[in-house]
């Protein structure tokens, strides 16, 4: 689990690609601190297992399931990426729970600069729509960012995140473009609660678990 707290700009410095998978090795001295064989790092917001790693670069191999989800199937030698590792038990959780299981990709559809932030409009799939919502969170890139408006036109569905300074120095959202394409993990509450909202009344939960009518047996919220 992350947090979306990006703790490092990392560099991509070798890719290596086969038939249907990649394995990247990529320089990130900070987020090799404590590290060790199968933990887990966030690489733009894509959660990687650390095969191998030296005192400032890890390696991570990447099945195709992932390349054809996430932008590392576009990824090449010296791109910067996002850096963080996974929580610890015990860590104040300073954005919002990341998975790092990408939901897809985004574009960047316009660029809004401000004296003292800038506003991203990014596309959003049909299919995600409904997960995201106006003050709620998102993760770009591997970024914990409320989302600051969300809405439709003739072109589809799309959102926007206002950034602060600090997230434009700090991660790769201030590289990006018109044109760029993101990785994306809506809300998993919102995933959550959509996946049971399509289980129709011929349906049931299994036996195990209450039915969300019945009473709490301590009289509270269950």
């Amino acid at each position: 689990m992350f947090t979306g707290i990006i703790e490092e700009l990392g560099r991509i410095e070798r890719v290596e690609r086969t038939a249907d998978a990649a394995r990247l090795t990529v320089r990130g001295p900070l987020a090799v601190e404590g590290v060790k064989h199968g933990d887990s790092i966030a690489v733009s917001g894509v959660c990687l297992t650390v095969v191998d790693f030296d005192a400032e670069r890890f390696t991570a191999d990447v099945m195709a399931q992932t390349l054809a989800m996430s932008t590392l199937d576009a990824v090449r030698d010296g791109l910067a990426v996002n850096l963080e590792r996974a929580a610890k038990v015990g860590d104040r959780i300073g954005g919002h729970i990341v998975q790092g299981h990408i939901d897809g990709t985004a574009k960047v559809l316009e660029i809004r600069p401000g004296e003292a932030w800038r506003v991203i409009r990014f596309s959003l799939d049909t299919a995600h729509a409904p997960l995201v919502v106006d003050k709620g969170s998102i993760a770009v890139d591997g970024v914990s960012l409320t989302v600051s408006a969300v809405g439709a036109d003739a072109s589809g569905d799309w959102f926007e995140v206002s950034l602060i300074p600090e997230t434009l120095a700090a991660t790769t959202l201030g590289e990006r473009a018109v044109g760029d394409a993101v990785n994306l993990e809506t809300d998993i509450l919102a995933r959550q609660v959509a996946r049971m909202l399509r289980f129709d009344e011929h349906r049931t939960l299994p036996s195990s678990v209450p039915a969300a009518s019945a009473p709490s047996t301590n009289g509270g919220l269950a």
